[in-house]
């Protein structure tokens, strides 16, 4: 089986549909196996895109991409310091 990568967008146009059906009484096996996904990356997906529409999901990942720059920029500004300090002390 090859690994797909579905896009923002795609996952939340599946979860709509997937609500639709679920509304006409189709079964969340039947559901998956028709968007061609398993039963996990469903309930993955609607604990993660739940309720959102298509700008939030853009928004959430822009704002999880610019966390990471951040939290890389703070771990190397540390590590600066920590040497820093430790050639100020003579500890080398």
């Amino acid at each position: 089986m090859s690994w797909k990568r579905f896009t923002a967008e795609q996952i939340i146009g599946m979860l709509r549909e997937a609500d639709v059906k679920l509304s006409q009484g189709i079964n969340v096996g039947q559901i998956c196996r028709d968007l061609g996904i398993s039963d996990q990356s469903y309930y993955r997906w609607r604990k993660e895109y739940g309720g959102m529409k298509v700008t939030q999901a853009k928004r959430l990942k822009d704002l999880e991409k610019e966390n990471t720059r951040l939290k890389r920029a703070v771990a190397e500004l540390t590590l600066d310091k920590l040497i820093l300090n430790e050639a100020l002390e003579g500890n080398y």
